[in-house]
Order: C-alpha cells, then structure tokens, then sequence
C-alpha cells in the first residue's frame, strides 16, 4: 500500500501542533499563576503596607523608649564645677556661727544660674544665695552655719552632719537678671549639680582640710571686697579743687575778662 506525500507529512504536523499546544497550555498555565499571584498580591498590598507602617511605628517607638531610658540612666551633664564637690568643711566651734566656702565655675558655653537650698534654713544660709556665672567665670560663695553645743559635751573630731546642702543650675540667656521664681518657671530644665554634707573640722588640729578651708575663706573675702567697690567710670571725669578742667575752664575766663577791659578802655579813649 503506498503512501501519499501528504500521508507522510500527516504525524510530524500532529507533533508540531502538540507541541504548539503544550508551549500555548504551559504560556497560558504560567500567566494564570502570574495573574492569580498579582490578584493575590493586590489584594493583600493594602494590609502589607500597613503592616509594614506600623512596624516602623513600633520600631521608632521603641528607639525613642530605648534613647529616653538610657537618658533616664545616665547622670545629668554638669554644668558647674564644685570645689569641694562633695562636702563643706566648718570649724567645729559650739555656740558660734561658723562659716566655709565653696567655689563655683560655669564650664557650659552658655550663662548659667545657680540656686542653694539646704535642710536646715532656719539655721545656715548661703551669701549670696543665688546668682548668674558668664561662661568660664568664677565665683566664690560663703555659707554660713550656726554650731549647737551637742547634748554629751563631747567634742567631736570630723564630725558628720545630718544637714545638707543643695546646689542647682538653669541654662539662661545673656542679660538676664537673677531671680528665684527662673527655677520654678523651667523646672524641666533645673539640674541639681551636687548635694552637699556638713563636715565639722577640729580648728585646733592642722589638716588639709582646714588648710584648704583657710584659703578659701579667705578668697571668698577678697572677692566680696572687690564686688564691694564701685565700677570704674568711663570717659572724661570732671576733676575738683586744681584739677585740669577746672584751670583749663580759668583761663578761658581770664582771656575774656581781658578782652573785655580792652574793650572798654578803647572806648574810653575814642
């Protein structure tokens, strides 16, 4: 039985088709899949990216939880430096009003107020009790502290206190003059730089520590009495008694006097 030519070309035409199928089924099978994962995808896109915003919520939420504990943790910067920074030295001097110094430098680069409080008000208060530093300035304080005579008699040596002192600064603007109620108005940014305890020294023993107090009581008087004297005066000053305004005003005077009487006697004689 013979074969036609197109009988012989029949199957591999079959083949070609089968194979067009398929690439078509499998075309048709992998756009379907794309087509259902972008319906899927588009469906759920919304709640993706809302999940996503508020992950980054819950992630800036907890950074700032996480930076506002560590600033919680860690000790407030200083604004001024304390010598002593831990405890003021009185002489232990019953029935007596004692006095000690501290000193007191702004090493922030803006104007800083301080304020003192204490324990017992009625008995120690601080001169002056609050104040304004410039940057890099220095000040000397003396507080003042009344001694009791203590119930036994005894005399103590290095005696500890149950008084306290307190020192606190505020950040201000250049210009701004002292007042208590600063610290009342920006409570949120009042520091306490140190707390103080009493110490009593023995004024009969040497030690360092009354060696030190010695020094800086008596800078604290020094510094009071160069606070005490007037500003010096700027410009041209007005001298008394023989002083060079005065002579110079003189002989102006005397040269118009003469002017005058030359005056006259010209017209005397005409």
């Amino acid at each position: 039985m013979t074969m036609t030519v197109a009988d012989r070309h029949k199957p591999h035409a079959d083949v070609k088709f089968f194979r067009l199928c398929s690439i078509w089924q499998s075309g048709n099978t992998s756009s379907s899949s794309l087509s259902t994962q972008n319906i899927h995808h588009s469906r759920n896109g919304p709640k993706d990216r809302n999940s996503t915003a508020s992950n980054n919520v819950k992630a800036s939420s907890s950074s700032k939880t996480v930076s506002f504990v560590a600033k919680s943790l860690l000790p407030p910067r200083r604004r001024l430096h304390l010598d002593p920074n831990n405890s003021l030295f009185f002489p232990y001097e019953p029935g007596k009003q004692v006095k000690s110094a501290i000193r007191m430098k702004n090493t922030s680069r803006s104007h800083v107020a301080f304020k003192f409080q204490t324990t017992a008000p009625k008995s120690c208060y601080m001169r002056p009790p609050g104040g304004i530093l410039a940057p890099e300035e220095i000040f000397i304080a003396t507080v003042f502290r009344f001694v009791e005579h203590p119930e036994n008699n005894e005399k103590p040596k290095d005696h500890k206190s149950k008084i306290k002192f307190k020192i606190m600064s505020l950040k201000v603007k250049g210009g701004t003059e002292y007042a208590p109620e600063l610290f009342d108005e920006q409570k949120d940014q009042v520091i306490v730089e140190r707390i103080l305890r009493v110490i009593f020294v023995d004024p009969e023993r040497p030690s360092a520590a009354l060696e030190r107090l010695k020094r800086q009581l008596a800078e604290a008087e020094a510094a009071l009495e160069a606070r005490k004297k007037p500003p010096a005066e700027s410009g041209p000053q007005v001298v008394g008694g023989e002083g060079l305004v005065i002579d110079e005003w003189k002989e102006r005077r005397e040269k118009y006097l003469a002017r005058q009487q030359v005056g006259t006697v010209d017209s005397v004689l005409s």
